[in-house]
């Protein structure tokens, strides 16, 4: 029951997929000053958005597995386990961002990369998930959750630096779209479905991949105590 929930989630995730493409290619007109690069958005910001989610996850599972690891073992894991799937997917969506930023502003500046505050702190907050991930991945020892709870909290407070950097400060980073004032805010409704469409489908599908990853770490910690409970058996 369990497989085919998912396998039903997963294909109406696909649909989404296939729909959000066909909204933003071939549906939302051409913007009037970049034309067709402007059709990045309907990945770029949605990318963002659905970054700053699992990064949130990840900030509430690293919260939870520090508050829960003296008292209920068993719920820091489970904490824990949703830390590390939400620092994987959002460093995935992050990189999405990373990616497509560059990719409009080589055509809207003529450069690729620019030290623009919104470009920065963007940068920054990939590079402190990645150390995160290396921490996770190569370290060893008992310490090694606590740590990266450690790490994954720092991480987060550079959330809402980035989403504020282009308000807070005169950036090269074009105005925020919604609540950027008066006249921002997508005026064609066409673009609006577009860009819902394929928020709507991107959240679905990291959701997915979210889960799944979750699932195998869980697995891995469990797997990883039944191992250390027979090796500690062996010895008495």
């Amino acid at each position: 029951m369990k497989k085919l929930a998912i396998g039903f989630y997963a294909a109406v995730t696909i649909a989404l997929m296939i729909w959000g493409f066909y909204q933003a290619i071939y549906v939302a007109p051409d913007e009037q000053t970049m034309h067709e690069v402007q059709r990045i958005f309907y990945y770029h910001v949605p990318s963002a958005m659905v970054a700053f989610l699992f990064f949130a996850i990840s900030l509430a599972g690293s919260i939870g597995f520090l508050s829960f690891r003296g008292s209920r073992p068993e719920w820091a894991q489970i904490a824990d386990a949703w830390a590390l799937a939400g620092a994987e997917v959002g460093v995935v969506f992050c990189t999405v961002v990373l990616i497509t930023g560059p990719l409009w502003g080589r055509r809207a500046w003529g450069i690729w990369w620019t030290w623009d505050a919104r470009l920065t702190t963007t940068l920054v907050l990939w590079l402190i998930y990645v150390s995160y991930l290396l921490l996770r991945r190569f370290a060893a020892g008992p310490q090694v959750q606590t740590l990266a709870a450690v790490l994954g909290i720092f991480g987060a407070l550079d959330v809402p630096i980035v989403y504020m950097s282009n308000r807070w400060w005169r950036t090269q980073h074009p105005a925020p779209v919604f609540g950027g004032g008066p006249d921002s805010g997508i005026k064609d409704p066409r673009m609006l479905a577009a860009f819902g469409w394929n928020v709507l489908a991107w959240m679905a599908w990291g959701l997915l991949v979210l889960f799944l990853r979750y699932q195998v770490e869980r697995r891995h910690q469990q797997y990883a105590a039944e191992e250390a409970r027979q090796a500690l058996e062996s010895h008495i």
